[in-house]
């Protein structure tokens, strides 16, 4: 029976075969779509969980709110980790990371030298919280001794060929050869920090133990097993208390209670180790992080696509199961069982079903690598994802197929085949409710889509021609100048003869830079007067603000004629709104000595625009990170190769790494994810758009053919083609328009709340509804429109020939 159930199911799918092709593939691609986006979100969800005590690890997070200004950032105070694990006895270990980041590197001397990437400077406690197994070396002991090293297998492979390595060295920063005492396996891809070569602290926290107020180093701690995640937080505001605030008192004033009563907080934030990826607010993270909030909307988004997906095919096969009511009607006279109607309709509804799986299958393995291309990751069809995922689609398969199936197979099977072999049984797009329904959820979530993408790609447009406050086109940021020494200031002015730099400044901070350093402020010699300020600290030379093409709206830039400005100092306009500096008169702040206010920049974006401009304050400084220099020229590539080989001619920097990106391409790098996204969105939406389309098509012709007698009467009484097109066209059309009713204000609500993340934001208006709804009513038109032209074009005699 089972083998005659199937195939009569394959002769069915095969005598109509677009139809089947329609129905089947857009399940297929739906499945396939939902694939894809689990995949991705089980990647994202699945950071960190590679080390086995998880739960138990937390990062304090720094997050002050102090006279009006917020500041959150991931460092803490070097005494931190050791007191919280020698005051309370829920913290079993810490470990701290200074200098995460680049480093210069090379085997020997004359050898070439390379830049890496994910190097810092820990603690021992490192091995003891995260899980990196060695290939070789002793975890216990093998930071333990200044100036020794810890490297990954990749590296141990890049640089000596093999991972028997102890005992060899490495030079760090032109400085300091390190002995490897460890080799330690790759760190996973799903990890928001990566181990590539680990340097033992040494000696470098010893002058920072008792500056409680300092912020410097990436602090993690392991809290014994049982100790919740709350206790944690309750640990850390005790330490935070104990520690912190006699020198905040000293500084401010207030204690916490005052400093809270006046509105403000000084306090840190225990955020777990799996939280960091997707949940960190922070702007200075070690490596670029996710988006909770872009998870949930590709959750979203994947779920849409299969219920999109889903319906088209309950639609399709319902609207088709009209067409064999005469079939059902036979079957019972010639003596088949009720039950075995059922069983026959929905064995052919899970059989299609299964087909679309299996061609989902083959589309996800083949768009793969272009998601890995998109999204920057590396996601493979593993078999333990597949141990999951795979019995979901076979499970989201069979409950497809079930419902799909469900309606003919109770509906037709309980007709009176009296009535309907006589064709009292209503078919066509009139009266089926359930159809519309479906119809008008499908555009709505296919709206939903299009609307959110349009909006996306609006917010990046905003973002782009907005004025920044600095001019990014054209200038060459030189990542390297640390490794020049005392070589940097004659290398900048080297570079401004090069013909075409029209200026270049060296400093530590670029507003497309991640580092922030935040300093505390007095507006009297009295710091205790309850008037500190924390202020974002930039240090920069006298060609910084006309080398950012920055606007001074007050006073005046530093001067290198004048030798007082190494005690002067600049403001930005949120600066100097914070401190009630309307005017630079006998202006002056405290912070270890005098600086007095000599002039106000205009207001820039210091970062993305999804933070609030903060209070900044400019100083005349030597820290030398990075060389921005603007150019003006036709000939980008040949200022660069003559700027390249000064760099490379400066005593001892042969063989050292020419490093440099462009400022506009770091602007764009901010705004990766929101551009991902963006993109992402639209191969969503067109997708949503192509299984709508499908779906409408293949109802079109359904109804065609089943109201096909009533189109030769319509033209034998002389309806016009026009007017049979339209009477067919206005019942899909009324749908569009209920859609677009029903999705106009649910995707104002989504989008509007998407928008609050940015500090700065575009308004969504009316022109994106309106483009979506032309969309949408455009695809219907032009779906349909074949299929019906085709319809009112055929002679009458073929449909009433048989009347």
């Amino acid at each position: 029976m089972l083998k005659n159930y199937l195939k009569i199911a394959l002769r069915n799918l095969w005598k109509h075969k677009g139809f089947s092709a329609i129905t089947i593939f857009g399940l297929a691609i739906g499945l396939a779509t939902c694939l894809l986006i689990t995949l991705f979100v089980t990647d994202e969800l699945s950071y960190d969980k590679f080390n086995a005590k998880a739960d138990r690890i937390y990062r304090l997070d720094a997050d002050f709110l102090i006279n009006g200004t917020i500041f959150h950032e991931r460092n803490t105070p070097a005494a931190f980790g050791p007191s919280l694990k020698r005051d309370f006895p829920q913290i079993e270990e810490f470990v701290r990371f200074d200098n995460q980041g680049k480093a210069l590197v090379k085997k020997a001397e004359g050898e070439e030298t390379a830049i890496e990437e994910n190097t810092s400077f820990a603690d021992p406690g490192v091995f003891k919280i995260f899980s990196l197994p060695f290939i070789v070396g002793d975890p216990a002991t093998a930071l333990s001794q200044p100036n020794t090293l810890v490297i990954s297998e990749r590296m141990a492979r890049k640089y000596f060929q093999s991972t028997d390595v102890l005992g060899k060295t490495l030079k760090m920063d032109n400085t300091t050869f390190y002995t490897i005492t460890g080799v330690i396996r790759n760190t996973p891809t799903q990890s928001h920090l990566h181990f590539d070569m680990i340097r033992s602290m040494g000696h470098r926290t010893d002058d920072m133990m008792d500056k409680w107020l300092s912020n410097s180093y990436t602090t993690y701690i392991l809290a014994k097993p049982g100790v919740s995640a709350s206790r944690v937080q309750q640990i850390i505001n005790e330490g935070t208390k104990r520690y912190m605030e006699p020198g905040l008192m000293s500084y401010l004033g207030e204690n916490f209670a005052q400093l809270e009563k006046h509105g403000g907080y000084f306090r840190y934030n225990a955020i777990a180790l799996k939280d960091i990826h997707l949940r960190s607010t922070n702007n200075d993270e070690a490596e670029p992080g996710g988006n909770i909030t872009y998870v949930y909307i590709f959750i979203i988004t994947g779920v849409l696509i299969l219920l999109i997906a889903c319906v088209n095919f309950m639609n399709l096969s319902t609207a088709r199961s009209a067409g064999r009511a005469r079939e059902v009607g036979v079957r019972k006279v010639l003596g088949s069982e009720k039950r075995h109607l059922v069983f026959q309709f929905i064995s052919e509804s899970v059989l299609t079903a299964f087909f679309a799986l299996l061609i989902a299958v083959i589309i996800a393995a083949s768009l793969l690598p272009y998601l890995n291309n998109l999204s920057d990751k590396s996601i493979t069809l593993h078999w333990t994802y597949l141990t999951w995922i795979l019995p979901g689609l076979i499970v989201t398969c069979l409950v497809v197929g079930l419902l799909a199936g469900s309606y003919p197979a109770f509906v037709l099977s309980s007709f009176e085949p009296v009535k309907v072999l006589k064709g009292k049984y209503s078919k066509g797009m009139k009266g089926s409710w359930l159809r519309n329904g479906l119809v008008v959820f499908q555009f709505t979530a296919t709206i939903l889509m299009l609307v959110g993408t349009l909006v996306i790609f609006k917010q990046l447009q905003f973002i782009r021609n907005s004025n920044t406050g600095y001019n990014r086109e054209q200038v060459l940021v030189l990542q390297n100048i640390g490794a020049l020494w005392n070589h940097a200031k004659s290398f900048q002015q080297e570079v401004k003869q090069v013909p075409g730099v029209v200026n270049a400044t060296i400093t530590s901070s670029l507003p497309t830079s991640e580092y922030r350093n935040t300093n505390s402020y007095s507006k009297t010699p009295m710091a205790g007067d309850g008037k500190l300020m924390a202020l974002v600290e930039w240090m920069v030379d006298a060609d910084y603000i006309p080398t950012m093409d920055m606007q001074v709206v007050g006073g005046r830039n530093f001067s290198p004629q004048m030798p007082s400005d190494t005690n002067a100092v600049l403001l930005n306009e949120t600066a100097a709104k914070v401190l009630g500096y309307e005017d630079l008169k006998d202006r002056y702040l405290y912070n270890g000595g005098q600086f007095h206010v000599i002039g106000i920049v205009k207001d820039f974006n210091a970062g993305t625009m999804k933070s609030k401009i903060p209070p900044l304050i400019f100083r005349l400084g030597e820290y030398r990170q990075y060389m921005a220099v603007r150019i003006k020229s036709n000939d980008l590539t040949g200022v660069v190769a003559q700027i390249k080989e000064k760099y490379q001619h400066q005593q001892d920097m042969s063989g050292q790494p020419f490093r440099y990106t462009f400022m506009d391409d770091d602007f764009d790098h901010m705004y990766k994810a929101e551009e991902r996204t963006g993109q992402v969105f639209t191969i969503f939406a067109v997708l949503a758009i192509i299984i709508a389309a499908m779906g409408v098509f293949g109802l079109v012709t359904y109804a065609a053919e089943q109201r096909s007698k009533e189109i030769g009467i319509r033209k034998v009484l002389g309806a016009s083609i026009s007017g049979i097109v339209a009477l067919l066209s206005k019942e899909f059309l009324r749908l569009v328009i209920v859609a677009i009713l029903i999705a106009t204000p649910l995707s104002y609500v989504l989008m509007n709340r998407w928008l609050q993340d940015f500090s700065y934001r575009t308004n969504i208006g009316w022109t994106v509804f309106v483009i979506a709804a032309l969309v949408a009513i455009g695809i219907t038109l032009l779906t349909i429109s074949f299929r019906v032209i085709k319809a009112a074009l055929a002679n009458p005699v073929h449909s009433l020939k048989a009347e």
